[in-house]
């Protein structure tokens, strides 16, 4: 008996030592499934102003271009099942978005929603990834920092832009290479098609995450272990995707939740993405700390400073007792004189 609980506790000691484990239990600690929760709630109202705003900023370009407006649809649809309608039911049409009211004076309306939505689940997500890392908050400006989000919300939305024109070439390209090696078959064709989407799609939320933690969060980190925490996160995104239709028709099949099927697989949706963004960051912090890395080299050195002065004054304290108690009382001194 006593063997076998010896193999077990060894067992356990093993299991408790792998990474993945660490990882969750660290996400655990520092609260993340509380912090995905709120994150998840904010990008819901984010997304919507978001898309407003991007097809109000680069609405002039996707109106003149049919194949690039329809990749960009699939891209989003993609991205976050349920959201736009490209046949399969989802919450926005997309003739809505190209509506030529969208591309007018709406869009600068849009622009102050987008402020106070978008920014706002940016500002959200740097200050639960700083959580996570046990991190204060950003010394930067106020109105800086929200210079630096605004231009990360545009940056990505143009980097989703330039992804869609990207998959539009690469479709475009391997229908003529095809066309040139004679190939007629349309089944390769779409396989083919549809594994340089997810490639896109992976690249693109790689570069995603990648910004987020280092640019959004403001924490430096080298680029091994960024790229693992940021490759692994496009990853489980991915996966989300490939199966985010099964996932989300299994959630919302209840017919008491017809009415809002919807918004309610948007909600399912965005938690399981946000899930997914705090513990790739939650890898990234763990990865730093077995190499031996500060998240914040000045706030470590601080840190130390205190730690070495605490432990100095309590040094101190106690050679002062120590030297108290070395030292004779007053009546011990003043009777030791008189038999002296």
């Amino acid at each position: 008996m006593a063997a076998l609980i010896a193999w077990v506790q060894r067992v356990v000691a093993w299991v408790m030592r792998l990474k993945p484990v660490r990882v969750f239990l660290d996400y655990s600690e520092h609260r993340g499934p509380l912090l995905a929760a709120g994150l998840s709630n904010q990008a819901v109202f984010a997304v919507f102003a978001a898309l407003w705003v991007t097809f109000s900023v680069f609405g002039i370009v996707l109106a003149g271009n049919t194949e690039l407006r329809e990749a960009l649809f699939e891209l989003i649809a993609t991205a976050v099942p349920g959201l736009i309608d490209v046949g399969e039911g989802g919450a926005i049409d997309p003739a809505d978005l190209v509506n030529p009211s969208v591309l007018s004076w709406t869009g600068a309306i849009a622009l102050v929603g987008l402020f106070f939505t978008a920014l706002g689940w940016l500002a959200s997500a740097r200050d639960a990834i700083r959580l996570l890392g046990d991190l204060p908050g950003p010394r930067t400006n106020f109105l800086l920092l929200k210079l630096k989000d605004l231009g990360l919300a545009i940056g990505f939305g143009a980097l989703l832009v330039v992804s869609a024109a990207l998959s539009v070439f690469a479709t475009q390209a391997l229908g003529g290479v095809l066309d040139w090696l004679g190939i007629r078959d349309d089944t390769a064709a779409t396989v083919t098609a549809r594994v340089l989407s997810v490639l896109v799609m992976f690249t693109l939320d790689a570069v995603v995450l990648g910004g987020l933690y280092r640019i959004l969060a403001g924490v430096h980190i080298p680029l091994r272990q960024l790229a693992g925490g940021a490759l692994l996160g496009a990853l489980a995104l991915g996966v989300l995707k490939i199966l985010g239709t099964a996932l989300l028709g299994g959630a919302t099949n209840n017919p008491l939740l017809a009415s809002f099927a919807v918004i309610i697989g948007l909600l399912i949706w965005f938690t399981l993405v946000c899930q997914v963004i705090l513990i790739a960051a939650s890898w990234v912090f763990v990865s730093m700390a077995d190499a031996g890395l500060p998240l914040d080299a000045k706030l470590a050195s601080e840190r130390a400073a205190k730690v070495a002065a605490e432990r100095e004054r309590l040094r101190e304290e106690v050679r002062a007792e120590l030297s108290a108690e070395k030292r004779p009382g007053f009546f011990r001194r003043l009777f030791g004189r008189r038999s002296g």
